[in-house]
């Protein structure tokens, strides 16, 4: 099971990777390029939405329903628990 999430921070670390040459080669070929901030908000957006979609992709893969089922439980019984005894504080 830890060689499975491994492989995916493997794979994520990897596309980030090619990501940023591909990046780094765009921003060559530029005449005109503009402000380091500008490229840095827009490296960090890329970055983000490659991550965010090989997370949702990684999520898809590996969704157990009923696994999702035993953690909203647990979360359901937990905040009961907490709700109990933070009552009096409100």
């Amino acid at each position: 099971m830890g060689t499975r999430y491994f492989l995916a921070l493997f794979l994520i670390l990897l596309v980030l990777g090619f990501k940023v040459q591909g990046v780094a080669m765009a921003q060559e070929d530029e005449a005109d390029s503009p402000g380091l901030l500008t490229r840095m908000q827009e490296s960090l957006f890329s970055y983000w939405d490659t991550a965010k979609a090989a997370a949702q992709d990684l999520y898809q893969k590996t969704y157990l329903p009923t696994m999702d089922e035993k953690i909203r439980d647990i979360y359901n019984k937990s905040t009961a628990a907490v709700t109990t005894y933070c009552r009096d504080f409100y």
